[in-house]
């Protein structure tokens, strides 16, 4: 096992579940035997232990805990004669400290007080009761301020069963749920395309080598779970209670796999919740092929949803979103990530699009309403689970109202018949929405315990209260005339502090008429009751000070009752409405996206493809959408546009050209063309008529894999190897520059084979990109095969990349030029030339001569030129023009053996 794999083993500590009492006879003070018995119960998690207005952790926690946050380390007592180690974050707002821990990797265990003292005090404990109310961590957020509005936050599972895998992952933020089957070698690239923040697995799968290897990328998001957890029966149960089914032949085929992982995510919440179960949708099974499947490598190097530095700036999704709503975005980079294979969808997504298109004016007005529309998934998310507060509650209100508006606009447009038909509102949620509205203010606070968000005239037992809690000043100011009137003394005034209430105050030297004397009875005629004496004042109470000082208190707190009480009574409401409600929020998101499509296909000239199960990829006027935003930003440039057409007579493109005079730009484009046409947006070409892709891979652009003790060339195989084994013939590739990083004839080699096999085996759309110019021979054995080139203008000995695709092949690749333009010295550039024009004569005339001897960098002896060896002359007598693939193989053999 690895390090890494020993480390998240850790997570799997049997719990210690000793009661207080036990910690109480090992010589621990009550409260440290309340904290370890709660503690021991939770030994992967970090404890905020809440203590009157701050959450205190302990011990190792304490340690982790300082260095992680930089908050001070301190002492608290001993405990069995050791200090115990302390740190601790303010109650009130614990939220960025939370935050910080979590994305540092750590479970965080919330451990609240679960009664008042006086509560405590009445069953005669003189400490108050405390648990866990919730485990958090990196896949069960809920928290607006610890979640990215505008992206997911996944939480998966994985299982294999009888030698099927299966896959789930929900969004307990929104409800969102899914499985799906997925075979071992395509595991990287399914958890790649959701993008999980927590995955997890049974701990037996650390020792079945070939599934973790598909983990490698993901180990540190592993959640190591006991195998019973992942058990299809159990899990069966636990879907039927949570759903309210007898079985769930409804919600399709699922296999065993697939409900096994479903119902570890739902255990796992049960757990984490501590009971409480959220919002949830059904979940749905996305099936084989559904979607177009883009493995691992090929997603980043197309930095699709992020840049190959992790930044979202740059990548396809940063240039493509126009969204004006948080779901709208998310919805949108879910769809990036998982372009269709069904050619009615993808149809009815480009139809929505282009009917926004063509009403620029409803389009307008339309994004205007959903920029205003609050997020109202994860607004019922959190209220589903308890963590919701007023504000909650009147994004719900907001957002049913835009929801109706919307939907009456749309009622009569065939185009979007399905959103309207989303967007209607039965009478229950009309009732709920006008309730939401009649009860709660326009401006409201986060927390329900804050009070003040219900409006006036709503309840009028609140508004009762409401008067005597607001009316104190008043009730006081009279009540201090009044006294001053009785007494004479014009300075008498009531104030207030937190240690005696309200009291009356005059000065000392006017006090003596109202203080009873020790052993004398009140006078009926003097009410005051001396309370403290102070340097320069008396403080004295009535019992009609004290007894407006209770009915101002205790009106305060009822009518907080009431408020929650009122707030308690909505979310059971909107709870249950949750799934119609959720289905309204989700229809706005596709709207908003839909929208969001036509905006970028009017503002950057997009075009509406033409989709069909035909193999036809034929691009005019093609442009990288990322490169020509890029350029227009940054310098006013227009992107030179190509053409790419591909098809059953010509379905393999072989392109040759210098560097930087734009192969990989070309073989890109044509890629997120692809995608972009069948997520169901528009896109950057002239026309475009695409036969559904079922698969996309990509080998451009590659770097060195140093932990897992791959260098660049290896990297470059494995992902050539996967193109290789695993294309169809609806497949498109597009390969660049292999067989870099190892010998020539090596390289060419490889090169060479793949080509032949791209052309004669997998017989799929494919574009290849190379330096061996040698390779354009295959044009006369490969018949499908069609050779291209980057144009290039020289100029007075320089060069102009001119960034056109032309047909027919490069005869140079200008890489003294390019080395040139990059800047290194004029001595390296004189000498590469010198070396160059030596290299190109040596290759003519068939022999290859010593150029250290012939062209000696540095002054040097003259030396004896050596007689040439068996290699050297057998190197001499070959010409790599006129040798086949296999010849060159053997060759290469007898060569090794010389």
């Amino acid at each position: 096992m690895t390090l890494s794999m020993a480390q998240t083993a850790a997570q799997l500590v049997e719990p210690d579940i000793r009661t207080v009492e036990e910690f109480l006879a090992d010589g621990h003070t009550p409260m440290m035997a309340q904290y370890h018995s709660i503690k021991a119960r939770y030994p992967d998690c970090l404890l905020f232990y809440r203590m009157g207005d701050f959450f205190e952790l302990f011990f190792d926690d304490a340690v982790t805990a300082s260095t992680v946050l930089d908050i001070t380390l301190t002492k608290r007592g001993k405990t069995q004669d050791t200090a115990i180690p302390m740190a601790g974050v303010p109650f009130h707002s614990y939220e960025p400290y939370l935050a910080k821990l979590i994305r540092a990797g750590y479970k965080v265990g919330i451990c609240e007080q679960t009664e008042t003292p006086d509560e405590a005090k009445k069953r005669g404990a003189k400490l108050v009761n405390r648990d866990v109310i919730r485990i958090v961590t990196q896949g069960t957020l809920t928290e607006e301020n610890l979640l990215e509005a505008r992206d997911n936050n996944y939480l998966a599972a994985v299982v294999e069963i009888g030698g099927q895998m299966g896959m789930a992952w929900l969004e307990l933020s929104t409800g969102e749920f899914l499985v799906q089957p997925v075979k071992v070698d395509q595991l990287g690239a399914a958890l790649e395309r959701i993008q999980a923040r927590e995955i997890l697995v049974p701990s037996s799968f650390t020792e079945k080598t070939e599934i973790y290897h598909h983990l490698a990328l993901v180990q540190d998001l592993l959640t190591l779970q006991p195998p019973s957890l992942f058990d299809s029966q159990n899990a069966q149960k636990r879907l039927e209670t949570v759903f309210g089914v007898g079985t769930l032949d409804s919600f399709g085929g699922f296999s065993r796999a697939e409900v096994a992982a479903a119902g570890a995510l739902i255990d796992y919440i049960e757990r984490t919740q501590i009971g409480r179960m959220p919002y949830l949708e059904r979940p749905r099974q996305l099936a084989c092929g559904a979607i177009m499947e883009i493995d691992a490598a090929t997603r980043r190097n197309l930095e699709l949803t992020r840049t190959l530095s992790g930044e979202k700036r740059g990548s396809l999704l940063s240039c493509i979103d126009r969204t004006v709503s948080a779901a709208g975005a998310r919805l949108l980079q879910s769809r990036l990530a998982a372009p269709l294979t069904d050619e009615i969808r993808i149809k009815e997504r480009l139809t929505q699009t282009a009917f926004f298109t063509e009403e620029p004016q409803g389009r307008k007005n339309l994004r205007i309403l959903l920029a205003e529309t609050p997020d109202m998934e994860r607004a019922l998310g959190r209220l589903s689970v308890g963590r919701g507060g007023p504000r909650d509650l009147g994004a719900l209100r907001s957002g049913l109202k835009q929801a109706e508006e919307i939907g009456m606009q749309l009622a009569n447009i065939a185009p979007l018949a399905a959103f309207a038909k989303d967007l209607r509102q039965s009478s229950d949620i009309q009732t709920l929405a006008d309730e939401l509205a009649a009860s709660l203010k326009d401006e409201l606070p986060v927390l329900e315990r804050e009070g003040g968000f219900i409006r006036a005239g709503y309840h009028q037992q609140l508004d009762n209260l409401r008067l005597m809690r607001d009316e104190s000043r008043r009730l006081i100011a009279s009540l201090q005339g009044k006294y001053k009137e009785t007494t004479g003394i014009e300075t008498l005034k009531i104030s207030s502090n937190n240690v005696l209430g309200f009291f009356i105050e005059v000065p000392s030297r006017r006090a003596d008429g109202l203080i009873v004397r020790k052993n004398e009875n009140q006078p009926a005629d003097n009410p005051f009751i001396h309370r403290q004496t102070t340097a320069s004042a008396v403080r004295f109470t009535t019992p009609e000070l004290a007894e407006l000082e209770r009915d101002i208190g205790q009106a305060a707190e009822r009518a907080l009752a009431i408020e929650q009480e009122l707030f308690a009574q909505m979310v059971t409401h909107v709870n249950r409405h949750s799934e119609a409600i959720g289905k309204i929020a989700r229809a706005l998101a596709a709207l908003d996206v839909a929208a969001a499509l036509a905006e970028l296909a009017v503002d950057q000239n997009y075009r509406c493809p033409v989709i069909d199960s035909s193999v036809a990829f034929d691009i005019q006027g093609g442009r990288h959408p990322v490169v020509e935003q890029a350029l227009t930003k940054q310098s006013g440039n227009k992107f030179v546009p190509n053409d790419c057409n591909l098809n059953e007579t010509q379905n393999l493109w072989l392109l040759t050209g210098p560097n930087m005079a734009g192969k990989s730009t070309f073989l890109r484009q044509n890629a997120l063309i692809t995608i972009l046409a069948q997520m169901g947006s528009f896109v950057p070409a002239v026309s475009a008529h695409i036969g559904i892709v079922d698969r996309l891979f990509s080998r451009v652009g590659a770097a060195d894999d140093l932990a897992s003790g791959r260098s660049t060339f290896m990297v470059e195989m494995v992902e050539t190897a996967t193109i290789l084994n695993m294309e169809t013939e609806k497949s498109l590739v597009i390969l660049d520059e292999i067989g870099r990083g190892t010998a020539t004839f090596d390289g060419l080699s490889i090169a060479w084979a793949t080509v032949e096999h791209l052309h004669e085996t997998n017989q799929c759309r494919a574009l290849f990109a190379t330096h061996y110019h040698e390779l354009t021979s295959l044009q006369t054995t490969l018949p499908r095969l069609s050779c291209h080139s980057l144009a290039v203008k020289e100029w007075k000995g320089d060069i102009i990349f001119m960034h056109s695709v032309t047909e027919g092949s490069a005869d140079r690749s200008y890489g003294i030029h390019v080395a040139k333009l990059a800047g290194l010295p004029p001595a390296v550039i004189a000498r590469a030339k010198q070396v160059l024009e030596r290299l190109q004569k040596s290759e003519q005339s068939g022999t290859l001569s010593r150029l250290a001897d012939d062209l000696p960098l540095f002054s040097a002896a003259p030396q004896q030129k050596p007689e040439a060896s068996a290699l050297e002359t057998r190197l001499a007598a070959l010409n790599p023009d006129t040798l086949s693939p296999k010849e060159a193989l053997e060759i290469l053999y007898e060569l090794k053996a010389l």
